[in-house]
């Protein structure tokens, strides 16, 4: 069973590393770009050039996610239960999103964008390391 630490650090790296693809695409973005997506697909242009890319009007989607990870980095380093709780509500929030917008990734749009799946797949990882975090040490006195 791996340590309370061990979950935490590895959901403050899978943060990070979430939040350095959200904020790829955001930069992408807001240069009037879109991502590069390996081996000459269209499909990370299509997906920003859709309507789904921004929420209320401006606010790119993207931007959302750097916002979520740098608050799922934050409960990473939160110890005891706040932390467990926080990381958890915070990374089924996320999961949920992500489903939706692959779901309109796939479906709506027919395209996908490689980048939104690496943070699709990041997401998950983190949702499977909070929770085993929360059900593993919920409750208890800090555990290293």
């Amino acid at each position: 069973m791996p340590s309370e630490g061990a979950l935490r650090n590895a959901g403050a790296g899978l943060a990070l590393l979430g939040t350095g693809i959200a904020a790829y695409i955001a930069i992408a973005e807001a240069g009037g770009g879109a991502p590069a997506c390996v081996g000459g697909s269209t499909g990370c242009a299509t997906v920003a050039a859709s309507p789904y890319a921004d929420v209320v009007g401006s606010v790119n989607v993207s931007e959302l996610g750097v916002a979520g990870y740098l608050m799922l980095f934050g409960a990473a380093l939160v110890r005891g239960d706040p932390g467990r709780f926080a990381g958890a509500a915070l990374a089924l929030i996320g999961l949920g999103y992500t489903i939706y917008l692959n779901y309109v990734e796939f479906f709506v749009i027919e395209a996908v964008c490689q980048w939104c799946v690496a943070s699709a797949v990041t997401i998950t990882a983190l949702f499977a390391v909070s929770v085993a975090r929360l059900v593993l040490y919920g409750g208890r006195d800090e555990a290293r």
